[in-house]
């Protein structure tokens, strides 16, 4: 239910805005997915069932790609990609800083050396500058180059031609993190079709997102496939008891597979929705703000809408203004990777620091954004947003 909040616009009292809302979306599906779970709970298979086949061939077909294999999250989906090429220690893996911890954390867990990356400021995606410095420091660290991980950052597709030429040049092969732009398009393909595998995860509130954990990984490579599959059932071979590798348990639930089989229904169109609010947003925001920009050959599936404020503008002042008038807003990501406790003894490929990522971190605002997102409220944040950014700005 929309609960009510003292805003209005133009006299008219309106819901209260949600900076992302699955409960719209469970409105419009909630009697399909009772139904998908009740299938789950009369047939009693909760690990690898029916559908967890299904979703993996629905996937598949959606994204292009031969082998879909469904896992426990988006982490392990990154991890089992990483094991099934057998990186381990003495390896180096090139990650942009400017990301949640997942992308390189996997990395550390097996051993390898994460290298960071500085990224764009006009995408927030891979530079690849940045990145053939990395690939040469590796070097002179006595590190095996091994794997890059761009990482589809808000939404839209990393420059995979550009990477794809200094991954040959180096031998490298390439692990696209899709967890933020699954669904989305580079140069006519889909993400889950790009580079040696993908990965995505299906937490909630991602673009396409379960009810709980859940991931995926993607590839065309029929020998990768077999590994992914065995790796994700603590390296079965024949069976479950015949153990050929050292794996770990990172099934899907049949219960979230049957639920993302009816999400994936409607996703289509949820990626056109959110595509609207972000012309809108884009259109009617005040150039004060940088807003995002998507590459030419390029669409996003905007998981968030993420501008840069000038350096003149608080952002903290302007997070509880936006707040004080019912705006939720969020930043992602408050401190890029290599300036993190975790993380700060791993290589970054520039000497004086990743000023980028860097930069973002202290400036990136972002805005609510979701398929749901009525014109009322679009119109609302965009003029509420306006005001105060103008008002800052003076």
């Amino acid at each position: 239910m929309w609960s009510k909040h003292n805003l209005s616009e133009n006299g008219v009292e309106i819901p209260i805005i949600n900076f992302i809302d699955l409960q719209e979306q469970q409105k419009k599906i909630r009697l399909q997915i009772d139904e998908a779970i009740k299938k789950v709970l009369d047939h009693g298979t909760y690990i690898m069932g029916p559908e967890v086949a299904e979703l993996e061939k629905d996937l598949s077909s959606f994204c292009g790609v031969k082998h879909s294999i469904t896992c426990s999250d988006g982490t392990d989906a990154l991890a089992l990609g990483l094991m099934a090429f057998g990186v381990g220690p003495g390896d180096a893996v090139f990650v942009p800083s400017f990301t949640f911890a997942s992308t390189a954390e996997v990395v550390a867990l097996v051993g390898a050396t994460p290298i960071f990356i500085d990224v764009l400021p006009e995408t927030y995606n891979i530079n690849v500058e940045s990145l053939n410095k990395g690939v040469e420091l590796s070097k002179s660290l006595g590190l095996r180059p091994v794997c890059i991980i761009p990482v589809d950052l808000f939404g839209q597709p990393a420059d995979y031609d550009s990477i794809a030429v200094i991954a040959k040049e180096h031998n490298l092969w390439v692990m696209a993190d899709g967890a933020q732009a699954f669904g989305a398009y580079y140069k006519s393909r889909r993400v889950g079709n790009i580079g040696d595998i993908t990965t995505t995860s299906f937490f909630p509130a991602k673009p396409l997102g379960c009810y709980g954990d859940g991931g995926a990984v993607f590839t065309n490579n029929d020998e990768i496939a077999t590994k992914l599959r065995s790796l994700k059932v603590h390296g079965k071979g024949s069976d479950k008891y015949d153990n050929v590798m050292i794996g770990i348990n990172g099934r899907l639930d049949t219960i979230q597979a049957a639920i993302l089989i009816e999400k994936l229904k409607i996703f289509e169109d949820e990626i056109t929705s959110r595509q609207k609010v972000a012309k809108y947003y884009t259109d009617n925001i005040t150039d004060i703000l940088k807003k995002p920009q998507v590459i030419e050959g390029a669409t996003s599936v905007w998981a968030q809408y993420t501008m840069v404020l000038p350096e003149n503008i608080d952002r903290s002042e302007l997070m509880l203004k936006c707040k004080e008038v019912g705006i939720p807003t969020s930043v992602y990501y408050i401190k890029p990777l290599h300036l993190q406790k975790a993380y700060n003894r791993y290589p970054i490929a520039e000497k004086d620091g990743l000023k980028v990522c860097e930069y973002l971190a202290e400036n990136v605002l972002s805005i609510p954004m979701h398929p749901y997102l009525s014109k009322v409220h679009q119109q609302y944040i965009v003029n509420r947003l306006n005001e105060i950014v103008v008002t800052l700005n003076k």
